[in-house]
């Protein structure tokens, strides 16, 4: 069958020349065929199937793209039904009825005897409109520059502060002074994340159920300023002697500086934290002026300086001595790790090593040696008892009263002068030298370098005196001459200076009060003492002798327990172990020959103690040639003691000024009566013998002097002046020829009964005998150390 390609022309018109007739089947047709033939397909040319396509890279990364954020998504919403059944959970408790149950007590050794306590709350709440904008203003651009915006929490400062905190950094906290007042107000100080969630959502509440004004009323009524001014009322009275409604811009600037970290921002802390405080300050009134709560010219010109701040006297707290006490403890509790907040109100019981009657008798015995007339402001006087053993700081005197002097001069110290000998004898000894090796006593002793080293008063005693001697008459020379005379002997003598409790550098986690001892370094002259040294420091190393070379580090804080009655921190249990330091024996002859000192030396006030004592008396030149300091440390083998007499700032001349000026006078006696009084009732104890230690060291110059059996004598040279500080050091005319040991008539020179090393007898001086020879050693003198022509370790 055919058909038409084109339909029939209508009438009247003409078909197209282009329909013509057409050979293809219908549809019929073609249906009819394909079902005859069995199968169908459609019209037109066969498909051929494609192959399955690979996805893209970016494909399957969308593919686990999504997948995350799916997981994601149901985490978040899971987490964000945890937090609403939570907060549902969680009310507001009530807040913290009684502060006073948050104050923290310090107490004497006993752990009963109250100290002082920290935090002691003094209030007085305010409303926020007597408040000065300044202080408002200033608050929130230090503390918390989205308070009026925030809803009570910061959610990108804490994750902030979360990946800062765990890359390692400085901490930092997140916390806004929303989340500030509800910790203050309703929890506790506790570090932990139940607290921090929980603080979170009770700030949340807070904010819907206060007004931000009511929330910054309660936080300036609330927070912790220091000086123990809780709230800005009473902050204001303590730093500036005003009410707040009279803070004018920088004052506010401070308190809103100052209540960030109380204890390094307080300028009465010293020169340090005034320095802190500064900065602090300045970045206060840049972000006030960025938030245009103040013009740039107002910021610009209250950034040139701080406010003035007046002297007010301190509450009876800190009176007297409790204040130098309850100062030490504070930033001993700060090296142990508790923090601020804790230690203001923790509600923490502090036990310390503190004993009330050593306490007392190092006052009274300051107040009844020192000369009359001298006073605490321009004679500062030092003392310090430090038990051997244990290491316990039990007693102390640090001078002025704390309300009118901040200066805790038991630990400020000052310079040692020749009670560092003791230890530089100790590190000879050690090295293989002994009591009976001889050095040169002659003044003056010349350094490699030229320089001379004089003995006080230029007194000269011998080109080959031993140690013993040398230790009663506190020669330079000879000590020089012995430093020298080791194997890098100033390093070993530093060395053992740090093993022994005088540390020489702040490696061993803070221990020590102080942790260094400045201007101590490895030069020649360093056993003549122009080290900066603390009365605690001294006590402690003198403590190591009295223990036989078992050196126990000084410590204050016994025990720490916290308000729930957790034992917090334990001595005797994270203590560290006291360690040996010297061989018994080393310490045994150390302290033989400080006790001659006592017996027949300069140190002989001590003797009035009535029972086997050892000590050295001390005095330094300042780099004036000035007498600038005056010492006596000494021991019993139950208690160490260390006693400093320095004038004004520390390093000021005390001759001409006081009566007497060297160790053996007014520090002797002074150490005499705290002595007696805090030996009282205790056993007599007797110090072990000598042992006459003797090692390999070399000999050449330094053996054992053995005399001849015809000695010779030179006539003593013509009187001179003498400035010798010891009172029981022989007058110029006295003096032998500098070739000769000396032959004072008030106390023997060491003999063969002594040391079984052939000495002369006071009756038979030694004769003369060549000089040793010069020390091999490379080291040389520090220009620190030879201030003048004439380096001096007196006394």
């Amino acid at each position: 069958m055919r058909t038409l390609s084109c339909g029939a022309a209508p009438s009247g018109t003409v078909r197209p020349a282009r329909c013509v007739a057409s050979a293809e089947p219908s549809y019929a047709d073609r249906r009819s065929t394909s079902v005859r033939e069995g199968k169908r397909r459609a019209a037109g040319p066969a498909v051929k199937k494609s192959p399955k396509r690979e996805r893209t890279r970016k494909q399957k990364v969308w593919r686990v793209a999504r997948w995350f954020l799916a997981v994601g998504l149901v985490g978040a919403l899971l987490a964000g039904a945890a937090f609403v059944v939570l907060y549902q959970a969680v009310d507001i408790p009530d807040p913290n009825e009684d502060f006073e149950t948050q104050t923290t007590f310090v107490y004497f050794d006993d752990g009963k005897t109250e100290l002082g306590r920290f935090a002691t709350q003094n209030r007085v709440s305010i409303d926020l409109d007597q408040m000065p904008q300044s202080l408002k203003d200033a608050v929130v651009a230090a503390e918390n520059d989205s308070f009026w915006t925030d809803s009570g929490i910061d959610p990108v400062g804490i994750v902030r502060a979360a990946f800062n905190n765990a890359s390692g950094n400085a901490r930092q906290g997140a916390s806004t002074i929303t989340q500030q007042y509800v910790k203050v107000l309703y929890l506790s100080q506790e570090q932990s994340y139940q607290r921090k969630i929980k603080e979170a959502i009770l700030s949340l509440k807070v904010q819907r159920q206060q007004s931000k004004s009511r929330i910054l009323e309660g936080y300036l009524n609330t927070i912790y300023f220091g000086r123990g001014a809780y709230g800005v009322e009473a902050a204001a009275r303590a730093f500036f002697e005003r009410p707040a409604k009279n803070l004018d811009l920088r004052q506010s600037a401070v308190l809103a500086s100052v209540l960030n970290n109380p204890s390094r921002f307080d300028p009465a802390n010293g020169k340090d934290a005034r320095e802190a405080l500064l900065g602090r300050y300045q970045y206060t009134l840049n972000q006030m002026a960025e938030l245009e709560m103040i013009t740039e010219e107002q910021a610009e010109k209250a950034k040139r300086r701080l406010p003035k701040f007046p002297e007010i006297e301190a509450g009876s707290t800190y009176g007297d001595q409790k204040g130098h006490m309850l100062t030490m403890v504070r930033k001993e509790l700060t090296r142990l790790g508790f923090d601020e907040e804790e230690i203001e109100g923790g509600g923490l019981r502090v036990t310390t090593t503190f004993d009330p009657e050593a306490m007392a008798a190092a006052k009274q015995a300051v107040v009844e040696e020192r000369p009359e007339g001298f006073k605490d402001k321009e004679l500062h006087v030092g003392v310090a008892s430090v038990e051997p053993g244990t290491g316990a700081v039990r007693g102390f005197y640090g001078g002025q009263d704390y309300l009118q002097s901040q200066i805790n001069w038991a630990v400020s110290g000052g310079q040692a002068g020749s009670t560092l000998k003791a230890f530089a004898l100790a590190a000879a000894i050690k090295d293989g030298f002994s009591l009976r090796d001889t050095f040169d006593g002659n003044s003056p002793y010349e350094l490699p370098d030229g320089t001379p080293v004089t003995n006080q008063g230029d007194a000269s005693y011998g080109s080959a005196i031993n140690m013993v001697y040398a230790t009663q008459k506190s020669a330079n020379s000879a000590f020089v001459d012995m430093t020298m005379a080791m194997d890098d002997g100033p390093e070993k003598v530093v060395k053992m200076m740090d093993a022994m409790g005088v540390p020489a550098d702040d490696s061993r986690n803070g221990a020590g009060f102080p942790s260094t001892s400045p201007g101590l370094e490895p030069v020649a002259t360093v056993a003549l003492g122009s080290a900066t040294v603390s009365p605690i420091n001294m006590a402690s190393g003198y403590a190591t002798i009295a223990n036989e070379g078992v050196y126990a580090e000084p410590f204050i804080i016994e025990k720490v327990v916290d308000r729930g009655g957790e034992t917090r921190y334990s001595h005797a249990e994270e203590g560290p172990e006291p360690k040996r330091v010297l061989d018994a024996d080393i310490a045994a002859d150390v302290s033989y020959a400080l006790q001659q000192n006592v017996t027949g030396g300069s140190g002989t006030a001590a003797l009035a103690l009535g029972r086997p004592a050892a000590g050295k008396t001390g005095t330094a030149t300042n780099g004036r040639d000035e007498v600038s300091s005056a010492w006596f440390a000494g021991y019993t083998p139950q208690m160490a003691t260390a006693v400093m007499y320095v004038r004004g700032k520390g390093n000021e001349q005390l001759m001409g000024w006081l009566p007497e000026y060297f160790g053996g006078s007014y520090p002797a006696r002074t150490w005499t009566n705290a002595m007696q009084t805090m030996m009282e009732g205790l056993p007599v104890e007797e110090f072990p013998e000598p042992a006459y230690v003797d090692g390999d060291a070399p000999t050449d110059g330094h053996a054992p002097y053995v005399p001849p059996p015809s000695p010779t004598r030179k006539p003593p040279p013509s009187p001179q002046p003498s400035s010798d500080i010891e009172s029981e050091e022989p007058t110029p005319t006295q003096e032998p020829t500098p070739t000769q040991e000396p032959t004072p008539t008030e106390e023997p020179s060491p003999t063969c009964d002594i040391l079984g090393c052939g000495e002369p007898t006071p009756s038979e001086p030694p004769p003369s005998s060549p000089p040793p020879s010069q020390p091999t050693s490379s080291a040389t003198p520090g220009a620190g150390t030879t201030r003048s022509a004439s380096p001096r370790g007196q006394g």
